[in-house]
């Protein structure tokens, strides 16, 4: 039940504003293309493997065809094209002959041409996609056979050696331990790449490199955990950076059931350009609404470059774009992972009941949405005692707020990546606060004019301030101005703005022709 007394008026104008602000970007979104999208068109096509420097044969193959015809077309019509002019019958054949100068590409004219390549790449795509369902269907099975986790929130654990086979048993572990939702950081600096590496990886700095292989074995290895502690044990990875889309489609193809998928992380923190990540990112949600897939917003990002109180109403900004997005692109609330986090400094007089105000404000803003409350990162200092009492505050707040995901602290954050044992130690504080208060919920309510309430409403209340500012400024302009986690991004700056281009009226992608039909 409603516990701030939110003035309904109110959040129906949050709403409003946040979707008159975030039209102009999905109009731009629905009206280009990037090299990324359409490599993972023709992933989902069935391209598969690298050459021998390791560059995917995906890439080799879209860079042939934008060579030839550029990318304004799409790529699915000119390289099936070929494979029907050509005699050849496999994509990845197609791609190797390309990146060796044995194919010229064309977009096909006649009407006879173009109905054969399009029928040809619809095929094909559709394969792919019906991968994706079996996986999805694979999932609702095992959930259906093994069961969900008894309680809310999901504990959701991180795992980062570097090494995918140092990884398996420590998530394994972790499972044991009590964890929900394995998750495997990305190795630094790989959203950046503009390509997917291939294979298995055991080299990674603070992270494993993301790839299909190594999602598949991390997902076989839960499966196998999963069945052992009798209940289905989710794994999360990432789909954002240069690769975003393709991500969403490996992700889709090997049964992950979590993605961190923000809206402006790579904006904001990588540098990426803002029409490069928001093509990216609306193609990368309508797989993942495909595939079943919750996706994970970086709105705690925010609170670790700006002021936790100060910028408290960003949060809520971001929140309602990131919502709009999602719902854009075909995403369901129980998708939506909305991010936020417990970052006040715990000197401030009142801190952690403001931090009960701003997740009790997510809480109700998006009440069906399993909404992801991070854990304090700024203000750890190194003392691992008092790093383990502030982890207890942040998992009573999740736990008096009722989140849907909780992120387990460590108590060592900002001194090493965690031991195994330092896990074990967090999963205790976990576990002694939700088995001691974990429907505590049900009985917290704010007193009527209190300060909770009260600082919930103003932080609502600014968010709409600046949302009204943003629809008359543009939130192009908003992001250049640095609104959001003080960061300034222009968007005729920044990485990978050289693979956008602007669909040609004959633009062809048989996988959003699916993907966008009601």
């Amino acid at each position: 039940m409603p516990k701030l007394g939110l003035d309904p008026r109110v959040v129906r104008r949050a709403r409003e504003l946040a979707a008159r602000a975030g039209q102009p970007v999905v109009d731009l979104a629905r009206s280009h293309t990037t090299v990324s999208v359409e490599r993972a068109v023709l992933r989902l096509a069935g391209v598969r493997g690298a050459d021998s420097d390791g560059i995917p044969w995906v890439n080799r193959l879209v860079d042939a065809v934008r060579a030839d015809v550029g990318l304004e077309h799409g790529v699915a019509a000119p390289a099936f094209h070929a494979m029907l002019t050509q005699g050849v019958d496999d994509v990845t054949v197609l791609a190797q002959k390309a990146a060796a100068g044995a194919v010229r590409f064309a977009v096909p004219s006649s009407r006879a041409e173009v109905t054969a390549a399009r029928r040809a790449a619809r095929r094909a795509t559709g394969a792919g996609l019906k991968a994706v369902d079996r996986r999805r269907a694979e999932r609702d099975r095992l959930i259906r056979r093994l069961g969900d986790p008894a309680q809310r929130p999901w504990i959701y654990l991180i795992v980062a050696t570097g090494d995918i086979y140092e990884d398996i048993p420590q998530a394994q572990a972790a499972a044991r331990a009590g964890a929900d939702v394995i998750a495997v950081i990305r190795s630094t600096g790989q959203s950046l790449l503009d390509y997917v590496p291939e294979g298995a990886t055991r080299e990674g700095f603070a992270g494993t490199y993301a790839t299909q292989e190594n999602f598949r074995l991390m997902r076989a290895a839960l499966d196998d955990v999963s069945r052992e502690v009798g209940r289905y044990v989710r794994l999360t990875n990432y789909a954002s950076g240069l690769c975003m889309p393709e991500m969403a489609v490996m992700a889709g193809l090997e049964r992950l059931d979590m993605m961190l998928n923000d809206s402006m992380y790579g904006i904001l923190f990588r540098d990426i350009n803002p029409v490069r990540t928001f093509v990216d990112q609306r193609f990368s949600r309508q797989v993942h609404a495909r595939a079943g897939i919750i996706i994970n917003t970086g709105e705690d990002n925010y609170l670790t470059t700006a002021d936790a109180v100060e910028a408290a109403h960003t949060v809520t900004v971001s929140q309602l774009l990131n919502e709009f997005f999602a719902h854009e692109a075909g995403l369901a609330d129980w998708q939506l992972g909305l991010g936020h986090a417990f970052e006040i400094n715990p000197e401030l007089p009142e801190s952690f009941r403001m931090e009960l105000a701003h997740a009790l404000l997510a809480r109700e803003l998006f009440p069906d949405a399993p909404l992801k409350w991070m854990p304090p990162t700024k203000h750890m200092t190194g003392d691992v005692f008092r790093g383990n009492l502030l982890d207890g505050f942040f998992n009573l707040a999740g736990a008096l707020t009722g989140q849907g995901i909780l992120l387990v602290g460590m108590m060592t954050e900002a001194v090493v990546t965690p031991w195994l044992s330092d896990r074990d130690i967090a999963l205790q504080n976990v576990r002694y606060v939700l088995n001691g208060a974990g429907k505590l919920h049900e009985d917290f309510v704010p007193a009527p004019g209190g300060f909770i309430r009260q600082r919930a409403h103003g932080v609502l209340g600014e968010a709409v301030e600046l949302l009204a500012r943003i629809v008359d400024d543009g939130l192009l302009n908003a992001i250049a101005d640095g609104t959001f986690g003080i960061m300034k991004r222009p968007a005729d700056r920044g990485k990978g703005l050289d693979g956008v281009a602007k669909q040609a009226g004959d633009y062809f992608n048989p996988v959003t022709e699916v993907l966008e039909k009601p």
